[in-house]
């Protein structure tokens, strides 16, 4: 290979990457913790070395010129490339220091983690552990967590999966709602009642529909995509919602609905990038949640 032709900055590539992925520089310069002045010199500085244009500004704003759409799968490759080789580096580490990220469910990381970390940081404090709350799922293959802990097994061969112990959730009502609306003796009974839920509710319907509740769109009067949120509102008595009986059995002033139901039990698997598994802080944190949540 000719490794005079290349002539171009990777940072520049980056930079143009992060540009087309996250569709404005604000937004590039934000993800790579850059000043947007400092990006837009880069992009245009790559521009200027392959001596092509690469964006235009559109109605919805930046939008990849002809011949960016033409390079922007070569330079992600390079990024999946960079990922790649910065996961194997990060998977030779040996030093029981430095950062590990896990990402996990609202509840999850609201009340499981917080006690199972305080007893980590007793054990490990030369390791800094950072949560990211979400209900989406990171991708883990580009670095977006080091850890996640999820409700379904991972397909891609690249992660390492292990089952843990299942979750019991049920539904609940607070004390005041159930005033109002009355007694409820069997699930049959809630397809009348108010739920709290998502903006899509397509799949709590059907494990609703499971359970002997026939509920509707126009059960879910108050929506969010938070489920601390949608904890809150169930609390203030708005309506049904289903969450953790560890966490649901301890509030006061909310009741399981029916009162003696049984849980519906979910899957919980601890997943980490299988070259990441190698690096021993990331497996120290692996091992220790895994035997926290009983893998």
């Amino acid at each position: 290979m000719d490794w005079r032709s290349v002539k171009f900055d990777w940072n520049r590539a980056r930079a143009f990457l992060v540009t087309a992925e996250e569709g404005s520089l604000s937004a590039a310069a934000r993800a790579l913790g850059l000043a947007q002045p400092t990006l837009g010199r880069q992009v245009t500085a790559l521009e200027d070395e392959l001596g092509v244009a690469l964006f235009e500004r559109g109605t919805r704003g930046l939008e990849l010129t002809p011949s960016g759409l033409e390079l922007i799968e070569h330079v992600r490759a390079m990024g999946d490339a960079a990922s790649k080789l910065s996961l194997t580096a990060s998977g030779q580490s040996q030093r029981l220091e430095g950062n590990v990220c896990i990402t996990a469910t609202e509840d999850m990381a609201m009340f499981d983690l917080p006690p199972m970390l305080r007893r980590f940081r007793d054990i490990e404090p030369g390791i800094v552990v950072e949560v990211i709350a979400s209900n989406s799922t990171s991708d883990l293959q580009r670095r977006e967590a080091d850890i996640a802990i999820r409700g379904f097994r991972p397909t891609q061969k690249s992660l390492v999966a292990k089952r843990l112990n299942d979750v019991s959730y049920c539904l609940y009502a607070a004390t005041s709602y159930l005033e109002s609306f009355g007694p409820v003796d069997n699930h049959a009974r809630l397809s009348k009642a108010a739920f709290v839920g998502f903006e899509n509710n397509q799949t709590y319907i059907e494990v609703l529909k499971e359970m002997g509740v026939e509920a509707t769109d126009a059960n879910f009067r108050v929506k969010s995509e938070s489920r601390i949120v949608q904890w809150e509102l169930v609390k203030q008595g708005l309506g049904v919602g289903g969450f953790q009986c560890l966490v649901g059995d301890a509030e006061p002033g909310v009741e399981r609905v029916p009162k003696h139901s049984e849980p519906t039990l979910g899957e919980v698997w601890l997943v980490a990038h299988r070259e990441l598994k190698t690096s021993l802080r990331v497996r120290r944190v692996f091992d220790f949640l895994a035997s926290e949540l009983g893998g």
